[in-house]
């Protein structure tokens, strides 16, 4: 990573986190170069973190050989145009983290030839705990493949796609999921309260107890349904709520609403993707 300069198209959260969780990973910011419009923010992202920040994209990529394209989908296809003129011919690795831009997209707005990974990080990365899926087009190398998944990997846990149609899938499952989970505590909290918890003491436990959670099962091999089985002992509480969501169907109802997100993620791909106006 020490020989890479990296050039950040964008200053907003996610190219934020990157750019700081690179740093904490040792990376020196003197070879991080980010471009952002917005005056303000480029005076905080260069005085939070040492790096240099420039009001265009074509300054930023100048000397770079790894590009992040960390913009809204939205407008995507305008930035991807303006860039390709300044990396056509170089050998360098595009990182897209923009959500539903697909692959054909970005070669074609930015004129071809490129290595180009799709990333599709969710938002627990502005905290560095984020899941990222990426896939990369086979323009890149071996070496661009983990100079990529360096790079998500300072914000958290990354895995590669060997086909990229799984994006959708992945944008249902992690790139959504972090709302699905939000929802489950929010019921949570909302039933302590019910059951006499202070507003306070209910958060607090709603909170460590998803934490403790998901530290459990990342820090085992054992399956999610062994866990739970762990933990519901024949006649106690927990086999009794249980009871009541399995009863409602609830491993049903997020495989619908799972296949909704995905539907929705493949319609949004390809609405983005046929917006090719001048």
């Amino acid at each position: 990573m020490e020989k890479h300069t990296i050039a950040f198209i964008g200053g907003g959260n996610m190219g934020r986190s990157l750019i700081g969780g690179l740093i904490a990973d040792g990376f020196d910011a003197a070879r991080i170069r980010v471009a952002e419009p917005d005056g303000q923010r480029r005076d905080a992202l260069a005085g939070q973190f040492g790096i240099i920040a420039t009001s265009t994209g074509a300054e930023a990529v100048s000397d770079c050989n790894v590009v992040v394209l960390a913009v809204k989908p939205q407008v995507m296809q305008g930035v991807a145009r303006e860039l390709g003129a300044h990396l056509h011919g170089k050998p360098v690795l595009v990182i897209s983290v923009a959500a539903g831009i697909r692959e054909s997209a970005l070669e074609r707005w930015l004129g071809g030839g490129l290595a180009i990974v799709r990333a599709m990080p969710n938002t627990p990365a502005l905290v560095q705990s984020g899941a990222t899926a990426l896939h990369a087009n086979p323009r890149v190398s071996r070496e661009q493949r983990s100079l990529a998944e360096s790079v998500l990997r300072a914000v958290g846990l990354t895995v590669w796609l060997e086909d990229e149609a799984q994006m959708d899938a992945v944008t249902a499952l992690s790139g959504s999921g972090p709302a699905y989970i939000f929802l489950v505590m929010e019921a949570m909290e909302q039933a302590g309260r019910e059951l006499g918890l202070a507003p306070e003491t209910a958060r607090l436990l709603t909170l460590q107890t998803a934490f403790g959670a998901a530290k459990m099962a990342l820090e085992t091999s054992e399956d999610t349904r062994s866990l739970r089985e762990h933990v519901t002992s024949p006649g106690g509480t927990t086999e009794q709520a249980l009871k009541v969501l399995m009863e409602g169907d609830i491993q049903q109802l997020f495989t619908e609403a799972l296949k909704a997100a995905h539907r929705r993620a493949v319609e949004l791909a390809e609405q983005l993707g046929e917006r090719d106006h001048e």
